[in-house]
């Protein structure tokens, strides 16, 4: 049994929640009622709620007027979801893990993000830059120099650095603290199939994210203004003590760069590489009122920028096939489709609840003396008992 300690409560509301809880303990079933009770229901699936992306290969369901969805998108996985609503249009593969490069700073981002001030200043240590990744992409980040948060965010976003990374991190609480906060806003997003190792994507063992996962980091992304700026700026300056140079973002379909034409209505978001993740993208585009949310993983085609083709392909579908295919499934974790609600209490709650609630004690005077009524009943019953056994016991002699 547990006992609820009441703040601010009365002796007459603790033997109220005393009494109640006697009154409302519930009542022993027969072995045959318990044959007919019904079972106990399952537990809530995962936070995709759908089989359907469960299953590998594509999954959708065309309805009349639906355009096929491209056949030539060689990734191993990826989604297309609409980002207001969260329904999953279309997906292959899509809760396949497999290493997610640069693209897993999206999680970094919002998991950092709201813990720094844009307009605070740093001065760089060189313990800020320790553990850097040989190879790593790198914005120029130097010991020594003073930066703003917003200079090293736009470092995260444009240049991919991981130099910038290594220094958000340190002031985000170190790395192991940064990774942890990174693992668990990843369950609270619902995205369950992403095991952070390092922040910044850097290709470690174990490291693994997926095409739903990446897809929902997107999402929250575009619903905070500071990551939505961040990820949609094209070009920027980049300071370098007394003066600064420019850096472009590396998202090709966001700048046209390297002969991809840019992309109508990009948002931006991003990208990443490595030579064991491959190329990967988390892209979001905007038309006609509609935001949809693309995310692509490692494409088996040839061509170093075959990734951006595919999102090209998968956003032009999904803006054609929006009102024409049933959802396959959602990117809204169960906890924020179900908002607050609580199932129903156990008794001893409810007495205790109805109590604090009223904010007199005549909820309280009642309760004891239905409950005190129900115990002196009771007392009554067993004494009568005792002498009546009492009486037998004295005619025996």
């Amino acid at each position: 049994m547990v006992i609820r300690y009441l703040p601010r409560s009365s002796s007459v509301r603790t033997a109220a929640l005393a009494v109640a809880a006697l009154v409302l303990l519930p009542t022993p079933v027969s072995a045959a009622a318990a044959a007919t009770a019904e079972p106990t229901p399952p537990k809530p699936g995962p936070a995709y709620s759908s089989d359907l992306l469960d299953r590998q290969g594509v999954q959708a369901r065309p309805g009349a007027g639906a355009p096929a969805v491209p056949g030539d998108v060689s990734a191993l996985s990826w989604l297309v979801a609409d980002a207001r609503s969260g329904e999953v249009l279309a997906a292959h593969n899509a809760h396949r893990q497999l290493p997610p490069a640069s693209t897993l700073k999206s999680l970094f981002a919002l998991t950092a993000l709201p813990h720094l001030d844009a307009v605070a200043r740093h001065k760089v240590t060189q313990s800020d830059l320790s553990g850097i990744g040989d190879g790593s992409s790198l914005v120029g980040v130097e010991a020594g120099r003073s930066y703003r948060i917003a200079d090293l965010w736009r470092g995260v976003f444009l240049s991919s650095g991981n130099d910038a990374v290594h220094v958000l991190a340190k002031l985000n609480g170190g790395w192991q603290q940064t990774v942890r906060q990174m693992r668990a806003k990843a369950r609270t997003l619902g995205a369950r199939d992403t095991h952070v190792v390092s922040p910044d994507g850097y290709d470690a063992p174990g490291q693994v994210s997926s095409a739903y996962d990446l897809a929902v980091f997107g999402r929250a992304g575009l619903k905070d203004p500071e990551f939505a700026r961040y990820c949609s700026t094209s070009v920027a300056k980049f300071p370098n003590g007394g003066w600064s140079y420019p850096i472009q973002n590396t998202n090709r379909l966001l700048t046209g760069a390297d002969g991809v034409a840019g992309y109508p209505g990009l948002l931006g978001i991003k990208n990443g590489y490595t030579s064991h993740a491959g190329n990967t993208l988390i892209s979001a585009a905007q038309r006609g009122g509609r935001t949809l949310v693309v995310s692509v993983m490692n494409p088996q085609a040839s061509g170093g920028y075959r990734v951006y083709e595919e999102t090209r392909s998968l956003l032009d579908w999904g803006f054609k096939a929006a009102g024409h295919v049933r959802p396959v499934g959602s990117l809204v974790p169960e906890s924020e489709k179900a908002g607050t609600a609580r199932g129903p209490a156990p008794a001893a709650e409810l007495a205790a609840h109805t109590v604090e609630a009223d904010g007199s004690d005549w909820t309280a005077i009642l309760l004891v003396t239905a409950g005190s009524a129900a115990l002196v009943a009771g007392a009554v019953v067993v004494i009568r008992r005792r002498a009546a056994r009492a009486y037998r016991f004295s005619g025996r002699q």
